[in-house]
Formats: C-alpha cells, structure tokens, sequence
C-alpha cells in the first residue's frame, strides 16, 4: 500500500458515515479550511478497511476562531454532526508541525500512513494501537513509517518495533 484510497471503505463502512464524510468534506471547502481524512476512515484507506461510526479530520488553524484568554471556538459553518454521524476535527498541536504538510494534499484526502500511524502512536487508546498492528499485516511501508517516527518523534520508535513484532507473530 503506498497511496491512501477512499474507495476502499466502499461496502465496509455504513453509506451513512462515507457520505457524512463527504458533506462535511464540502461544507469545510466551502468555509476554505484545510482538512484530511484521520481516524478510522484512514486507517481503511491506507488498507485495513474497518466500520466506524465517525469522521475525523486533521484541520488548519483556520477551522477555529481565537478569543481572548486562549478560548478557541469552531468557526461557524463548520460541522460538527451530519446526520447523526459525529464529526470530529483535529488540530496541529504545539511540536506537530509535521504534520501540516498533510494539509497540502487535496481537501477530503486521507493521511498517509506514516503520519497516520504517528497519530495512532499518540493515542493512548488500545484500539490505535490494534489498527497500527492492522496496518502493518496489510502491507504499509514499514521502513517508511519507521523513518517518519525517528526523525519526528523518536520516542515512539520502540512501541512501533514492538506492534511490527507482534504483527508478525500474528501471521
């Protein structure tokens, strides 16, 4: 796998939720913010197609507004439900610049996997680390996310060797 597909969660994941993602990829063009597809939907695209109920997004600084005293607020017009599906928007946060260069591909495209994996890294949910060992038995670039990790978070290193080893015990 070495390119992100969408058309992968094609009769995987409830025609409910693909098109939530959809409208709220739209409504978030129309308001001009940057955004990819992270989370669950991601992780189908990237080759380990799995049903969720949500939508996530990495968003721009733009998606917010700020106020006085660090209160930040969603810009109107940004969804945050459709439908009854949750839409989830992610920020950039502080020592994440790395990841802004996601936000370069087309609107409504899914991270690649090496920052998805980063960002599954960071979680402290065990479902994230069952999707990065997923990952791994569909085939991503092992040696490419490796990489990513040491340069921009090499303190995940050893807990990604450790999901590989156990991906391959598995198969």
């Amino acid at each position: 796998m070495t390119k992100p597909d969408l058309s992968l969660l094609d009769d995987v994941v409830a025609a409910k939720v693909l098109q939530a993602m959809r409208r709220a990829s739209e409504a978030l063009i129309q308001a001009q913010i940057r955004h990819v597809v992270v989370g669950g939907l991601a992780v189908g695209a990237n080759g380990y197609p799995r049903a969720t109920k949500d939508v996530d997004f990495l968003v721009g600084d733009e998606a917010f507004e700020q106020h006085g005293g660090g209160f930040v607020t969603m810009r109107p017009g940004v969804p945050i439900q459709i439908d009854g599906v949750a839409i989830d928007l992610l920020s950039i946060g502080d020592g994440e610049e790395h990841l802004a260069a996601a936000l370069a591909l087309p609107p409504g495209s899914a991270i690649d996997a090496e920052r998805l994996v980063y960002m599954k890294l960071k979680s402290p949910r065990q479902k994230d680390r069952v999707d990065v060992i997923e990952l791994v038995k569909a085939g991503v670039d092992i040696g490419s996310c490796r990489a990513y990790l040491a340069e921009h978070a090499p303190h995940f290193v050893p807990t990604f060797d450790d999901l590989v080893a156990r991906a391959a015990a598995e198969e």
